[in-house]
């Protein structure tokens, strides 16, 4: 399969989990508020997984160790921003329109930023190598499960029905494809700064687990959870090692 194959058949895989999230949300509520708080732990362990034993050894043997580090900073601090501005947006928002609470609009905004920024991860992996491509999609798809859950259940607590939230998960979902054409189509004018992209990626990744996946975990308090959770984000480190170990 050519490299273009590869990324739109893997971009598609990981919106398909984001669908899955979507559906099991809707139609089993009951069991996704049972599981949800396993599936972020091992979310974090595979984004953890992701960014240590994967980007961050690739991306050193394409820069310097200064340079690259630099850029996993900045991938930190951009999401951190990005973030930041989101919820400074809603609430600025919704204090001067506090009839109209923003929160529908700013949940799917936020949702396709992050799906787009999924579709050129994936796609920036497999330009560098398709083994590193696949291990990317791995870690991406495993996160889009319960980050779905999330925001789509804030869809529904607002009120939004059933088929709009369905709706508007899969038109999110589609973003990650446009993100990854995207990053295709400025393939050769990105050749040189494949380091940095996965750099930036791996500062993503760790945000994304440390931020908002692994204090999830510390949140669930109930008794025996604990150690549950520790142990899925320790076997999604190790899944994340497996497949590289494999994928050599």
């Amino acid at each position: 399969m050519s490299t273009f194959t590869y990324i739109i058949l893997f971009t598609l895989l990981g919106s398909v989990f984001s669908l899955i999230g979507g559906i099991i949300l809707v139609y089993k509520k009951k069991l996704v508020l049972k599981i949800s708080h396993f599936l972020a732990s091992f979310a974090a362990g595979t984004l953890l997984g992701a960014a240590f034993f994967d980007l961050l050894p690739e991306a050193l043997n394409e820069g310097e160790i200064q340079t690259i580090l630099f850029w996993v900073l900045a991938g930190i601090l951009v999401f951190f921003l990005l973030e930041r501005f989101i919820h400074w947006f809603h609430h600025h928002h919704e204090h001067l329109h506090k009839e109209t609470p923003p929160t529908i609009p700013l949940v799917i905004f936020g949702d396709s930023v992050h799906n787009f920024i999924d579709g050129v991860a994936i796609a920036a992996t497999f330009l560098t190598s398709i083994p590193l491509g696949i291990v990317t999609t791995l870690a991406v798809a495993t996160h889009e499960i319960p980050q779905e859950i999330g925001d789509l259940g804030i869809l529904l607590h607002r009120g939004l029905a059933k088929k709009k939230v369905l709706f508007f998960n899969f038109a999110s979902a589609l973003t990650a494809l446009l993100g990854a054409i995207a990053t295709f189509l400025l393939g050769e004018a990105l050749a040189n700064i494949l380091p940095t992209l996965l750099a930036i990626t791996a500062g993503f990744f760790i945000y994304i687990a440390a931020s908002d996946l692994i204090p999830e975990i510390h949140h669930e308090n109930r008794k025996g959870f604990a150690f549950i959770e520790s142990m899925l984000l320790l076997i999604g480190v190790l899944t994340i090692g497996l497949f590289v170990s494999v994928l050599q």
